[in-house]
């Protein structure tokens, strides 16, 4: 790790504001010291480096001069301020660099070896390209770490394809699993595979450095989005290898358990159910009124329950039906059943149990005054993360972190003159 940088931030970057993540308030965070240099777009590495910064590591996102981050313009906005870049842009100071140029490279390597971590999405080869591939870096910083999210990996056949979130829900089997058993296959409206791909590309960089504390050098982490996809969905590789089988749509039920679906109550609400476990499967049956259910052989194995699902979400969704949302709620808590109200936004803003988790930070925003976004994923008791800034404008601590590298006020403008920063 590098030595921490004293004294306030530079480039005009505001005070950090309280944030809801644990009593005390924000502390420096257990990955203070670390720094990561996020060259990353669209969304992946975007989404791995964040999620460092939101535990203390000191991130500069690195964006082209003359194209900000494409997540400045995706989704609403609000008075000309991109609300997804608000929230992925939180805890980041803002560098621009073309790093196409060969200043841009010369000021990209003198930053590479003060780093600790390179995130990177570029399609493979142009870095070299750039004289700023693994080699470069490594010899200016033999402990860097350099994380490469592509859609499909460094090397083979697809390699140098655009890749997105989107091919890997449908190369991973996702999309061909997710639908009504009628229905074509289904996406989700929203980043699901750059997500997933984010959390795995974080814990794979803290994998990297533990690995540096032991042997003193750093490493490339090669991280295809197209495979942790495949991670999440479970053993139906092995399924296919030793059965042959291959898991159909099947809308809300589950191929393993019953009752598992999504019902509609008197009130017009919804309910999700689940009853993985055979004691709450159950409870549910006895609950709505047929405990004949759970005699039969069938009942005893989550198989069996769903090869039977139609019978059980008939007795299932024919109680529900007859009462109200919050009376099915209260029926399923006090039979220690499992059961959830189908939320969309509004509900989670308001709802008790995130509110006591602090799942919904309120933090204080330099041009949008106070917002509301998830706040960190996890709380640790002893060093929490904490949002200490929003996304900050195109550039706003360019100049403050080329200072602390040494550059004098008349090198940096002689750079911006030439488009370089």
């Amino acid at each position: 790790m590098h030595d921490p940088r004293p004294g306030d931030r530079p480039g005009g970057c505001p005070p950090e504001p309280a944030a809801t993540s644990a009593p005390g308030g924000p502390g420096p965070g257990p990955l203070a010291g670390l720094r990561v240099l996020d060259l990353a777009t669209l969304f992946a590495g975007p989404i791995a480096a964040t999620m460092l910064g939101d535990f203390g590591a000191e991130v500069i996102k690195v964006e082209h001069p003359r194209k900000p981050d494409p997540s400045r313009g995706h989704g609403p906005a609000k008075d000309g301020v991109g609300l997804w870049w608000i929230h992925l842009g939180r805890n980041k100071r803002n560098l621009t660099l073309d790093l196409s140029t060969p200043d841009g490279r010369d000021v990209l390597l003198r930053l590479a070896a003060t780093a600790d971590v390179v995130i990177e999405n570029f399609r493979p080869g142009t870095l070299e390209r750039w004289g700023l591939g693994w080699d470069e870096l490594s010899a200016v910083n033999p402990r860097l770490v350099l994380a490469r999210v592509t859609g499909f990996g460094q090397f083979g056949p697809y390699a140098r394809r655009p890749g997105f979130g989107t091919l890997a829900e449908a190369m991973s089997g996702f999309a061909a699993t997710t639908g009504e058993p009628d229905g074509p296959p289904t996406l989700p409206p929203f980043g699901l595979a750059d997500s997933v791909a984010g959390l795995a590309t974080a814990y794979a960089v803290m994998t990297a450095l533990a690995g540096r504390e032991r042997t003193g050098a750093g490493q490339v982490v090669d991280l295809a989005i197209i495979e942790p996809m495949l991670a999440v969905l479970g053993p139906q590789l092995l399924w296919y290898d030793q059965l042959g089988y291959v898991q159909p749509r099947t809308g809300n039920r589950s191929v393993n358990n019953a009752p598992r679906n999504t019902y509609r109550t008197a009130d017009g609400r919804w309910l999700a159910v689940s009853s993985s476990a055979q004691s709450v499967a159950e409870r549910v049956l006895r609950l709505v009124g047929h405990p004949e259910f759970t005699e039969e052989p069938w009942f005893a194995t989550g198989t069996g329950r769903a090869e039977h699902a139609d019978e059980i979400d008939a007795v299932v969704s024919a109680w529900i039906a007859r009462h109200d949302r919050d009376e099915v709620v209260a029926a399923f808590e006090e039979a220690q059943a499992a059961v959830a109200p189908v939320y969309d936004v509004r509900d989670v803003m308001e709802d008790p149990q995130y509110r006591a988790l602090g799942t919904v930070a309120d933090v204080e925003d330099g041009e949008l005054g106070r917002v509301r976004m998830q706040n960190v994923l996890f709380r640790l008791s002893g060093t929490p993360g904490a949002i200490r800034w929003t996304g900050r404008p195109h550039g706003a601590d360019t100049s403050g972190i080329l200072a602390e590298l040494g550059m004098s006020e008349s090198e940096i403008s002689a750079l911006r003159e030439k488009g370089t920063l």
